[in-house]
């Protein structure tokens, strides 16, 4: 169990990132590329991923064990909401004090000092060296990193960018609704609002004091079953957690008396806009092109059903009373006194 420890000061300062960060999506994606569990999320991605490394996994696999501990410097942070892109991300990485990597990696060596990488070579030395500060293993795994991002991340970015995208339309939306507490009460089923403390489930039994800090929630869409925080108690708190992904497409189909009266293809659209999407998650939730999902929702924009807001870079869509009464079937919305 997960116990994170807020005062009223720390709920002021609960924040949501404003975008997929790229070390943590990498780092998770390396978990679940060796993890066998979630097949109708993440199946096809492995096999698609698996097929285009080279040789990658095997300098990773020395750093980031399938299960436990992972160095806390494979995932860089920064104050603010602004997570880390690649490119930014890797610098930080390179720039990592000496001490701190050698820190962490006596940590690692101590979890699982009998390890072995593919092929039967343990990874001792390479994290000796990798604790020494030296430039060349370090570039070595930086490389490495580069290398299984474009493999296993970058193909897929646009589609984590939605999901991660739709996750902060809800979060929003509770956050207006009712406060950082209400946020905080949202978050998926594995992490419980028990004010004043966030508990949540986790392979061991820890507590983390805020202490004025605040909390950034970072949803991934790589992150699987529980979520994961520095074990640096001193870094800045985030709280990485899973994005609910899409159930299957049969699951959402509308009534066959919605796509009569507006079409099939705009009546898939107003569902999917549910609690609220981009336009990239609508085009993806709904098989349409880029281009057709945002006509579809001006078009249900301009007949009262959807509302759309423009945040940063993105379009943000709710559907009105008047829409969500359509989808429930002509149901009259409830009175507002």
């Amino acid at each position: 169990m997960l116990r994170i420890h807020m005062s009223g000061v720390d709920l002021s300062r609960v924040r949501m990132a404003t975008r997929p960060d790229a070390m943590w999506e990498t780092i998770l994606s390396f978990h679940r590329l060796r993890d066998r569990r979630g097949s109708t999320v993440f199946g096809k991605w492995r096999t698609e991923s698996r097929a285009r490394l080279n040789g990658e996994a095997r300098l990773l696999s020395a750093v980031v064990p399938l299960r436990g501990y992972f160095p806390d410097f494979l995932t860089p942070s920064r104050a603010g909401a602004e997570p880390f892109g690649l490119d930014a991300g890797m610098e930080a990485l390179r720039d990592t004090p000496g001490d701190r990597l050698h820190g962490e990696l006596a940590l690692l060596a101590q979890q699982a000092p009998r390890q072995r990488l593919p092929g039967g070579r343990p990874p001792t030395a390479l994290l000796d060296a990798l604790a020494e500060g030296r430039t060349e293993p370090l570039g070595r795994l930086i490389a490495a990193l580069h290398g299984y991002h474009r493999a296993a991340v970058e193909p897929y970015w646009a589609h984590i960018r939605a999901s991660v995208e739709a996750d902060r339309a809800v979060r929003g939306r509770a956050l207006l609704d009712g406060g950082a507490e209400e946020l905080l009460a949202t978050l998926p089923s594995m992490i419980r609002w028990r004010r004043p403390v966030l508990e949540a489930d986790y392979p061991v039994d820890r507590d983390l004091h805020l202490d004025g800090r605040g909390l950034l929630l970072q949803p991934s869409f790589f992150c699987r079953g529980a979520p994961v925080v520095y074990r640096d108690p001193g870094l800045p708190p985030v709280l990485v957690y899973p994005v609910t992904h899409p159930a299957a497409p049969a699951s959402t189909e509308p009534g066959p008396w919605l796509g009569r009266l507006v079409g099939h293809t705009r009546s898939a659209v107003l569902q999917a806009v549910g609690n609220g999407c981009t336009t990239s998650e609508l085009a993806l939730r709904t098989g349409v092109s880029l281009a057709s999902a945002s006509q579809h929702a001006c078009v249900l924009r301009e007949a009262g059903l959807v509302l759309s807001l423009r945040h940063g870079g993105s379009v943000l869509h709710t559907l009105t009373p008047l829409g969500a009464s359509l989808l429930r079937g002509g149901t009259a919305p409830l009175a507002l006194s």
